[in-house]
């Protein structure tokens, strides 16, 4: 009797203990439920992908190369989210999951990635990458379940990246200035 009364007891355990396992791991995710991250804080509340930055390839490139460590002995996020962006490391966001990932617009991307995540081992690489740099390192992770998409700061929401209005000025691209008008020769009034 008391046999047949420890293996119930196994077997319950067993069944909550899997049952907690499966909570604990968000459904085999190891993100938990999806939720809304918080708001940007003021400082980036405002900072937007560089106009034309989605869809540029040679951005999205870049951003690749620095993602897994090519360009910046001192960054490779593939060390933790994975090259493909499934994680190798236990709590790294999974950028594969479209459904998470939609939540976090451009400025709440780039917060984190600029300031790290409390209490998680994600660190603040704002030291280590220039805001060019973050923005592109950006550009290629959404590529993973955002694919196509691309944040608009009007609509407030994920779009087809060609649609996409806005956005701010490349930060690596100064603003020209104005050509001079040919100077008239002298003694002619220019009419």
């Amino acid at each position: 009797m008391k046999q047949a009364g420890m293996k119930r007891l196994a077997l319950v355990v067993g069944i909550i203990g899997f049952g907690f396992g499966v909570v604990g791991c968000g459904g085999g995710e190891g993100e938990g439920p999806v939720v809304p991250p918080p708001p940007a804080p003021a400082e980036y509340a405002d900072k937007h992908m560089p106009a034309g930055w989605w869809t540029d390839p040679k951005i999205v490139e870049e951003g690749r190369e620095l993602y897994i460590g090519g360009k910046n002995p001192d960054v490779n996020c593939a060390s933790c989210h994975g090259k493909d962006g499934k994680p190798v490391k236990a709590g790294a966001r999974d950028f594969r999951n479209g459904d998470r990932m939609k939540l976090y617009s451009d400025s709440v991307w780039f917060w984190r990635i600029s300031e790290g995540v409390p209490n998680t081992k994600m660190k603040p690489w704002k030291s280590k990458l220039s805001e060019e740099d973050r923005w592109k390192i950006m550009a290629f992770e959404r590529t993973f379940g955002l694919a196509g998409k691309g944040w608009d700061a009007t609509k407030k929401e994920w779009v087809p990246a060609a649609e996409v209005s806005g956005g701010a000025a490349p930060a690596a691209v100064p603003a020209a200035a104005p050509a001079a008008a040919p100077a008239a020769p002298a003694g002619k009034s220019g009419k």
